[in-house]
């Protein structure tokens, strides 16, 4: 085999990761486009810059920039400088349990808090049809929905102590990284 042939393999060993991964960023809350530009940034050698990865993925600068950002804002990559680059160079965070931990509790804790406040305002709208109506099925339907609102409330206040865990690294003790 060519040395050729072996670097086409390797190209083609990469191709086939960064496809697996950029199926799979659904679960992360982030398109398979801005999963094949983090795979892209995740394999360079050296941090690259937007029209790097536009030429390499042969897409828009405007797409890349956008899907940077929203890299960025999950902290799976970071803006890093380099001497006598005057452009924004890129490369993927090395710690992936620090931008799983950012992904999950930055998508959890919003969710966590809109139920929370959704639960709330419905208690709130159940109390006062309760006090104003005199239909007794209505009232035992309404003490059903409470019932349910409660045991919604109990879960998503867990899975916020769920989420704290991962805030302030709690969750490293019950389960340790693996090195």
């Amino acid at each position: 085999m060519s040395q050729q042939d072996e670097w086409n393999k390797l190209e083609k060993y990469r191709t086939r990761f960064i496809q697996e991964i950029s199926k799979n960023m659904y679960l992360y809350g982030i398109n398979p486009s801005i999963g094949r530009l983090y795979g892209t940034v995740f394999f360079a050698n050296e941090p690259l810059t937007l029209d790097d990865m536009s030429k390499e993925l042969g897409m828009s600068k405007t797409s890349m920039s956008t899907g940077i950002r929203n890299l960025l804002d999950s902290d799976m990559v970071e803006r890093v400088w380099q001497k006598g680059v005057r452009k924004d160079l890129y490369q993927t965070e090395e710690d992936w349990y620090k931008s799983f931990s950012s992904l999950f509790v930055n998508r959890w804790r919003s969710a966590v808090d809109d139920n929370l406040e959704a639960g709330a305002q419905m208690s709130r709208a159940l109390e006062e049809l309760y006090e104003q109506t005199a239909d007794e099925k209505l009232k035992e339907a309404i003490e059903i929905d409470r019932t349910k609102l409660e045991k919604a409330r109990s879960y998503y206040e867990w899975l916020g102590r769920v989420i704290e865990l991962f805030e302030n690294g709690g969750i490293f003790d019950i389960v340790p990284k693996q090195e």
